[in-house]
């Protein structure tokens, strides 16, 4: 067992590897942006030239055809301001587990775990399925976990729900056409918490597993699963890479899903806070 210097050494190694995986995943969203943006305004000249073509009557006329972007400030003034994002709550106080984890009882632990000593042991029962009910202030949706593809995956997440890890944590992420992103139990800096472990990777053998609404471990890198994990929006699968471990699937409330999906802002973040008050785990 190491020392508890060399512990926050390496929580603070996980720390720094889950930040700098955000900014880079920040900086690929912000450069889509931008192209985005530039499609647009070209866009809107090839309008504006096609418009003057059909309307022009000779060489006289004052108005004539141009391929120039027009500058930004001639825009409409109406569009509408970007919605500033919002400070999100702390999740609430946890306590640390200092030996091995046991298996959490299957209708949940009386008091919520922030962190652990290691990584769980196996929890769930041979032959069993089991869903993820996830309700949150905006309304409740319901995965099927699929232990086939990702047993360990499924494991881990169960395990963390039912020690009540998810109580009170707000999804930190939206980005809409894309994903909604939750799991970060300590707080900001959101996007990375330090469980006090982390898991391999069960990875899906191409990017068409991540279909509309199916559920994914957010990670800083090969085998950094912990517990942050994100629901693919509706066209969003496309921009992945079959990098992240899937496992589940939401079959009710993707209406909530969007609705969440809906509170995107500048940066990626939230404009009103969406938390998690529970995450309920059925078995059958």
């Amino acid at each position: 067992m190491g020392t508890s210097a060399e512990k926050h050494a390496r929580q603070k190694e996980h720390r720094d590897r889950l930040a700098a995986a955000q900014r880079e995943m920040e900086a690929q969203q912000k450069r889509r942006r931008m192209l985005t943006a530039v499609g647009l305004v070209l866009g809107l000249a090839v309008v504006i030239g096609v418009v003057v073509l059909l309307t022009g009557t000779g060489d006289d006329d004052e108005t004539a055809a141009t391929t120039s972007v027009p500058d930004p400030t001639d825009l409409p003034e109406d569009l509408p301001e970007p919605v500033a994002p919002v400070e999100l709550p702390e999740p609430p106080p946890g306590t640390t587990l200092t030996d091995d984890t046991p298996c959490p009882p299957a209708d949940g632990a009386d008091d919520r775990v922030q962190q652990f000593a290691g990584p769980p042991p196996d929890c769930l029962t041979p032959g069993a399925s089991y869903r993820a009910t996830f309700s949150t202030t905006l309304g409740d949706f319901t995965a099927e976990l699929d232990v086939d593809a990702a047993p360990a995956t499924v494991n881990n997440f169960v395990v963390l729900s039912r020690y009540r890890y998810y109580h009170g944590v707000p999804f930190h992420r939206i980005v809409p056409g894309f994903v909604i992103q939750a799991g970060d139990g300590d707080g900001p800096p959101w996007g990375s918490n330090d469980l006090g472990y982390t898991i391999e990777d069960e990875l899906p053998d191409s990017s068409a597993a991540y279909v509309d609404y199916s559920l994914a471990m957010a990670n800083a890198g090969p085998d950094t699963n912990g517990s942050q994990f994100f629901v693919v929006l509706p066209d969003g699968g496309g921009q992945l890479q079959p990098l992240y471990s899937h496992f589940g699937q939401v079959v009710e409330g993707q209406d909530i899903v969007d609705a969440i999906a809906a509170l995107g802002g500048v940066g990626e973040e939230p404009t009103e806070v969406v938390l998690i008050d529970s995450v309920t785990i059925s078995e059958s």
